[in-house]
């Protein structure tokens, strides 16, 4: 099982890849909308990362629940623990 933070600094690495925001920047509770600037078209590229990366599929509907980093960290980690990761 991957660690919760092991999983969220992976994930900050990947919205930082595509938003050109550094790390430090990127903080738990940061409005990837609002904050990082991040339009449908980089969210897509965030989700297809991040489903790359993990082996997942996340759900169209989904994606739209990911506001913040936290968010993010908590679909993946429920979707792993789901596939038995």
């Amino acid at each position: 099982m991957i660690d919760k933070k092991v999983l969220e600094n992976e994930i900050k690495e990947i919205i930082s890849d595509v938003s050109g925001y550094n790390l430090e920047e990127i903080k738990p509770n940061t409005n990837l909308i609002n904050e990082l600037e991040i339009d449908s078209i980089k969210a897509i590229e965030i989700t297809v990362a991040i489903e790359k990366k993990y082996k997942i599929s996340v759900r169209d509907e989904d994606v739209p629940k990911i506001v913040t980093l936290t968010d993010a960290v908590e679909l993946v980690y429920g979707m792993l623990n789901q596939k038995g990761n």
